[in-house]
This record gives structure tokens, C-alpha cells and sequence, in this order.
């Protein structure tokens, strides 16, 4: 195994810790691992990253959902027209997508670039977003009656966008549940874990028609990401999560920069 490898499998952890300390996040890191350290191509990168982020999510969930945080009314109303919209997305849409996606005279945009810079826009709304560290108090339901309709319209986008580029979203999520739903903040990042975890295995069902997925490679990879998110929920309870979440939108910032800078030259 090169050095190279190794620092993928190394960064599987970070993934999983990431998700542990902020409950989201750890998701727009997978495709750039895969793409740039793994060499795996774009469109099955996402793939993959709707395994690792549904599997280790997941974990996070129980854990949540043991301590009575999540918030299951409000998740059904977000979560299934949010299913419906990952899974038609990645059985049919992304499928469907012609390669090369555009072309005029001498320029060609293959569908695998588009994605890339597609994936990188969105990490930049997410970093602005950890990094101004967003968290909206009250919305629409400061009265404390969750408005459903407009969470519904908002998971039909949400699954949208994971069905797309394979990141479970949790950075638009939360604002969404707590303007639009009301909960307070440590009860949406719960809710939006559940989310996230089952958003991403119905995104990845959505692939199993099309897709022969490496598990060699997978389960190891998801296995240490697990690891990192309890290594991660145990050090949430010592580490102030603003300043990390922060620090990390500064992070993935660089690597959004990075990945558009890489594809133009």
C-alpha cells in the first residue's frame, strides 16, 4: 500500500470524526478523497460517499435517537419527500446525464468535471456557511408549529442536491429545522443525522442497478469512518463545536479552491 493510500484510509477517519463533532459536514470531504487521492471516477466516487456518509451517519443516529433528541415527526415530513427525490435522482437522473454535458465548437464539459465543479460550489456555500457559523435562533416557526409543507419543499431540494453529488446535506438541513420546524439547535443537528443516514442509503439503492461497487475497498474505508464519528462524539462533549466548525469551513474552503483551480488547469 503507498503513502498516498494510507493518507486516504487515514482521512476515512477524519470523515467519521468530523460527522461526530458537528453532526454533518464529514459528507463533502468523501468525493474529493476518492476522486483525488483514490483515483476513482467522479460519478462512482459519489457513489460511494452516499455509502460511507449513510453507514457512518447512521451510527451517530442510534446514538442520537438513545438519547431522545431526534425529532421523528419533523423527520417524516422532511425525510420522505427528500427519499423519493435521492433515489429517482440516482436511478434515473444522474444515469441520464449525457457525457459530455455541453459542448460548443472546441469546448467540451464532460458530465464527470461538472459534478466536480458542481460538488465544489456547493463546499463553498457550506464553508461561508460553517465559517460565519449560521445558526439561525428563530424563522417561520417561532411560534413552535412546525410549517410541513415547506419542510417537504425543502427535502424535495435537499434529496435533490445528495442524489446529485453524493453529500447528505446536513449543512442546509440544519437551518432548515430550525427555521421551519422550530427546533432548537442541538435537536436539529440530531434530526438532520437520522436524515442524512437514511437519505444516503436510499441514494445508494438508487445506484445498486448501475453500480459494481469495489467492497474491498469500501467496508474498510467505512469501518474507519466509523471510528472516527464515536471518537468524535466522545471528544464533542470536551471541545467547543463553533470554533472546530469554524476551523473547519476555513478547511474545506482550501480544498473547494483546490478542486477548481485543479480542474481549470
Amino acid at each position: 500500500m503507498s503513502g498516498q493510500e494510507l493518507f486516504g484510509y487515514a482521512s476515512a477517519i477524519v470523515v467519521g470524526l468530523v460527522i461526530g463533532l458537528a453532526g454533518g459536514g464529514g459528507s463533502i470531504l468523501t468525493v474529493p478523497i476518492f476522486v483525488y487521492i483514490f483515483h476513482i471516477p467522479t460519478v462512482l466516487a459519489t457513489t460511494y460517499s452516499l455509502f460511507v456518509v449513510g453507514s457512518t451517519s447512521l451510527i451517530g443516529s442510534v446514538h442520537h435517537v438513545w438519547h431522545k433528541r431526534v425529532d421523528f415527526p419533523v423527520t417524516l415530513a422532511f425525510a420522505l419527500p427528500s427519499f423519493i427525490s435521492v433515489y429517482l435522482s440516482r436511478r434515473f437522473l444522474v444515469p441520464a446525464l449525457p457525457d459530455p454535458l455541453f459542448q460548443f465548437q472546441t469546448f467540451v464539459l464532460p458530465k464527470s468535471d461538472a459534478i466536480l465543479y458542481f460538488f465544489a460550489i456547493v463546499m463553498i456555500i457550506a464553508a461561508r456557511a460553517m465559517i460565519r457559523n449560521d445558526r439561525p435562533e428563530q424563522g417561520e416557526a417561532a411560534d413552535g408549529h412546525p410549517r410541513y409543507g415547506s419542510l417537504a419543499l425543502d427535502g424535495l431540494a435537499v434529496g435533490l442536491l445528495t442524489g446529485t453529488i453524493g453529500a447528505g446535506g446536513g449543512f442546509l438541513i440544519v437551518p432548515m429545522l430550525v427555521l421551519m420546524a422550530g427546533l432548537p439547535i442541538h435537536r436539529a443537528v440530531a434530526t438532520s443525522v437520522l436524515i442524512i443516514a437514511v437519505n444516503s442509503f436510499v441514494g445508494f439503492l438508487g445506484d445498486i442497478h448501475h453500480t459494481d461497487s469495489n467492497w474491498n475497498f469500501l467496508l474498510p474505508f467505512t469501518g474507519l469512518s466509523i471510528v472516527g464519528i464515536f471518537v468524535g462524539m466522545y471528544l464533542a462533549r470536551f471541545l467547543a463545536p463553533d470554533k472546530l466548525k469554524k476551523g473547519f469551513g476555513w478547511f474545506v474552503l482550501a480544498i473547494a479552491l483546490y478542486m477548481i483551480s485543479r480542474e481549470l488547469l
